[in-house]
């Protein structure tokens, strides 16, 4: 069967001279990367610097041609896709530093010594690559946490082998953007079968079943995370199942906060829940304000900022039937107040939506908590700090924890607290919707928001997902894998004998 591509702003479809991927041809790429995964390993880093930089360098070539069929597929703005863009290949070209800093490697080595326990033999640590790696690219980046992102990335930095699952929303751009990276792939010669890209639903099952497949990374809804990752667990061996999911992420405004702000938090609040049509893993869906004349501010603000938003056009009809169906349950089944609304609309297009509840009713009402993808967020009004608390507990914990605080605040230490308890990212006074690539970012939280609390999708130490240890016991130093070799070839900082030694 052809795959096709749908224009959401128009519903437009066409067909691609492209075919869904069967599940014997998913499980022949499993058995080529596995095949390429032993070459790819033997380049050196500095092979890998140069392809991860090839690729960027393509992505950038292609930037006008790419930018074009995106926005035919997703009907995202152009200087948002051009933004994303160059997020992606700046992300390539961050985790080519990532390896030439060799860091990532933890090389370890204790020499042979005489101890309490008795003599001790010389023993050597370093990460090796897990194997290939099955990435699923996310609906709402056609670039950054797709074919080319963050786990595509992050894998091959590591020296793993990919195969990536195309989103049905935007496969004309998946082609497109793998076509970009094969081309650096071959002018670096690189192993064949280090990439591959699949089609269709049946594929997608079929990369988290194949024996060779040794982790898989997942961004996209709850429902198809949670049913994969039971399927990768289901497994003869089970696998690493790394899945970034859904979250509310929880914005608060203390009183304090309130007083001196409360028509520019309302308004930086509007733009930060609607932005991308409210279509970013980390947009703040929960807001808890104050009860009283400075919270009623805010959200008079709030909602005339909403006012003159007007439609958004959604990645897809159905992603846009999700988030109407989720709004209604807001209304209907959590029983909140909608605040403001405009038409829900039809197909790929509607409109935002403001709902109110008090922090008693919202602690009662499971229907409130969970995350709504698209341009609604519900203002949870509370009284006390105590009720706050109680709110703030019932909530799921998410990606992302925001407090707006106020001079001197009260509250400050045990929301900051709370909120590195139940989030993976805390912030004060700011928007949570951007996620910067960095050696400290940490873009994961625990469950529901990802099955992997420890782990990051964003940032240096998403690559630490796709290797796993070894310890080397009284081998030959020439017979060593490089990174724990005495005179340190790839000139990488070590822990030597308990110290970190830094190369020369």
């Amino acid at each position: 069967m052809k795959i096709t591509s749908t224009n959401p702003a128009t519903g437009d479809t066409r067909a691609l001279e492209i075919d869904e991927t069967t599940p014997q041809q998913v499980n022949d790429a499993a058995r080529d990367a596995r095949r390429a995964l032993d070459a790819l390993g033997a380049r050196p880093l500095t092979w890998r610097v140069e392809l991860l930089r090839a690729m960027a360098d393509e992505l950038v070539h292609d930037a006008s041609q790419l930018v074009s069929i995106a926005g035919d597929e997703t009907a995202l703005p152009e200087a948002r896709l051009r933004g994303e863009l160059a997020r992606t290949a700046f992300q390539l070209r961050f985790f080519a530093d990532v390896v030439a800093d060799g860091s990532f490697l933890a090389a370890s080595i204790d020499e042979a010594t005489e101890s309490p326990m008795g003599p001790l033999p010389d023993l050597r640590r370093v990460r090796v690559p897990v194997g290939p790696v099955a990435v699923f690219g996310s609906s709402n980046f056609p670039f950054a946490f797709s074919v080319p992102g963050g786990d595509t990335a992050s894998a091959l930095a590591a020296g793993c082998p990919v195969l990536i699952k195309a989103h049905p929303a935007h496969p004309a751009t998946s082609a497109a953007t793998f076509a970009a990276l094969s081309r650096a792939a071959a002018r670096l010669g690189a192993p064949e079968h280090t990439l591959s890209l699949v089609f269709g639903l049946e594929a997608g099952g079929a990369l988290v079943d194949a024996p060779e497949v040794a982790a898989v990374g997942f961004t996209g809804s709850p429902g198809v995370g949670q049913a994969l990752w039971a399927r990768a667990n289901a497994r003869p061996t089970p696998i690493a199942f790394y899945g970034e999911l859904g979250s509310a992420n929880p914005l608060v405004v203390t009183e304090g906060a309130a007083n001196e702000r409360a028509a520019e938090i309302g308004v930086g609040a509007a733009a930060s829940f609607t932005l991308g049509a409210g279509q970013f893993c980390t947009k703040p869906g929960l807001l808890f304000v104050p009860a009283g004349s400075s919270g009623d501010e805010l959200v008079r603000a709030l909602a005339a900022e909403l006012e003159s938003s007007g439609s958004f056009t959604m990645l897809s009809s159905g992603i846009a039937d999700n988030f109407r169906r989720g709004a209604l349950g807001f209304e209907h089944e959590g029983h909140a107040t909608l605040l403001y609304g405009g038409a829900l609309g039809e197909g790929a297009r509607t409109s935002a939506r403001l709902f109110e509840v008090d922090a008693t009713r919202f602690a009662a009402e499971a229907a409130l908590r969970a995350e709504c993808f698209g341009p609604a967020a519900i203002v949870v009004r509370y009284a006390s700090s105590e009720q706050l608390r109680t709110a703030l507990l019932a909530a799921e914990p998410a990606l992302t924890f925001t407090a707006h605080l106020g001079d001197d605040d009260p509250d400050a230490r045990w929301l900051l607290e709370l909120g590195a308890e139940r989030a993976g990212r805390v912030l004060v006074n700011g928007y949570p919707t951007g996620v910067g690539v960095s050696w400290s970012m940490h873009h994961g939280g625990p469950w529901p928001s990802t099955t992997a609390p420890w782990a990051t999708s964003v940032g240096a130490a998403a690559i630490e997902r796709w290797l796993r240890p070894v310890t080397f016991q009284s081998v030959p130093d020439e017979l060593l894998p490089p990174a724990l070799r005495s005179a340190n070839p790839l000139s990488i900082p070590r822990r030597v004998n308990g110290r970190i030694e830094l190369p020369s």
